[in-house]
């Protein structure tokens, strides 16, 4: 079966992106347009159709192409506000520092907390804990530049004025 040719304007296409049979058709064939077609069903189905083929992409992709799947992790986040304990696992084995960075980000911010497990509630802490002493640390270091601006626009505060 040649795949079909994508529809900018539909969203339809590309390895049947809305087609999970067509997916794993890929999946079988490990086709190098894997990647968005995981993407892509991720975006037209629900976490429970996309998880399995999501978690069989990291399984088949090496290094770089990892990316897509994770991405496809991170729009479910984003899309349905929810994840199966699969995809949990799988981000939390792959951790922070590597692919899973973004949809780690995308789970904890738009996946509401109660439905979090253990792990990214203590994730989604230490983020908006960073998040305020890195707005703290911008903060005073635009207040000392400011400072120092005024300082060196007042008479006599200058060098050689």
């Amino acid at each position: 079966m040649t795949p079909r040719k994508w529809d900018w304007e539909t969203g339809e296409g590309l390895l049947g992106m809305d087609d999970p049979a067509e997916v794993d058709a890929a999946l079988d064939r490990r086709d190098d347009r894997l990647g968005a077609a995981v993407i892509g069903l991720a975006l037209n189905c629900p976490p429970e159709v996309v998880s399995p083929r999501i978690i069989r992409a990291l399984e088949l992709l090496p290094g770089p192409g990892r990316d897509f799947p994770f991405t496809a992790t991170a729009h479910l986040a984003r899309l349905d506000g929810r994840l199966t304990p699969e995809l949990y696992a799988a981000l939390r084995a792959e951790g922070r520092g590597g692919a899973a960075d973004h949809a780690i980000d995308d789970t904890v911010t738009f996946v509401p907390f109660r439905d979090l497990p253990m792990w990214f509630k203590w994730q989604r802490v230490y983020l908006r804990m960073w998040d305020k002493l890195e707005t703290w640390r911008l903060n005073v270091t635009w207040a000392a530049e400011d400072l120092g601006n005024s300082l060196r626009r007042r008479p006599g505060g200058g060098s050689g004025e």
